[in-house]
């Protein structure tokens, strides 16, 4: 009798700890976002020189206050020179005056093709990667399909891309002018300054390490939460595993 409680006791003890570790290992594939240089660097794994592609699509869930929704994130890089890749300078010049380039069509059909219908989508982007996220945000398929909540773009002009959904935040460090190299200048000057959220993080004349460096700064941009939101408190919790790159080839077919 002693030895089958001693048994029990061994089997009930190993099942505990089966459950302690399978509970540990779930959470550490979970990672919480709060603030914005926290996203910014989860983007630039996109910068990887074509290796895996410069679009990612991780699932989550966004926490705002006591309301929680179930999203997927899209995080897009900026320009990089990569072999049949379509994040070089003709995208640039194609997003910088709205018009469609490879990149954002091949980003519309990854969504179409790995995110279910009526999900809740979260568009994040870096220079050229904020462009073309602003233009997804306003393609009609999108829209009809799925619900943007939010577009948070790290140093990317403004786009005058029609009637983009949800709320886009914008994020520029003075010093760096990429933000204002859009066509959207010429014709709404006024909204492409005033609707950028400006921080200084002390960069004077450099203004390409204002573009890549400072957005990753905790002392310059971690008052902005996961959503660009000064002084907000949205968390995103990602599931790390579900993370899968997408490659953008220059010709999208």
């Amino acid at each position: 009798m002693k030895k089958s409680i001693r048994v029990l006791s061994t089997l009930l003890a190993l099942l505990l700890l089966v459950s302690a570790l399978s509970c540990f290992a779930s959470a550490t594939n979970n990672q919480t976002f709060t603030t914005a240089p926290q996203l910014y660097t989860y983007v630039r794994d996109g910068y990887n020189w074509g290796v895996q592609g410069p679009i990612t699509i991780t699932r989550g869930t966004l926490k705002v206050g006591a309301s929680s929704k179930a999203v997927y994130l899209v995080t897009l890089s900026g320009t990089e020179i990569a072999l049949n890749q379509s994040t070089e300078v003709v995208t640039d010049l194609l997003s910088g005056f709205n018009l469609e380039s490879a990149y954002y069509r091949n980003v519309v059909k990854t969504i179409k093709n790995n995110v279910p219908r009526n999900a809740n989508l979260i568009l994040a982007g870096h220079s050229l990667g904020g462009m073309i996220a602003q233009q997804v945000a306003a393609n009609g398929d999108i829209k009809s399909g799925y619900n943007v909540l939010n577009t948070v773009c790290f140093g990317s002009p403004l786009l005058s891309a029609g009637s983009r959904e949800g709320t886009v935040r914008r994020l520029g460090d003075v010093s760096d002018p990429v933000p204002y190299l859009s066509g959207s200048l010429f014709n709404n000057t006024l909204w492409a300054i005033m609707g950028l959220n400006r921080e200084n993080g002390g960069y004077g004349i450099l203004g390409i390490h204002a573009h890549n460096l400072s957005y990753a700064r905790a002392d310059v941009w971690g008052r902005y939460d996961v959503t660009g939101t000064k002084y907000g408190n949205a968390k995103l919790i990602l599931d790390l595993d579900s993370r899968v790159f997408y490659q953008s080839p220059i010709i999208d077919w």
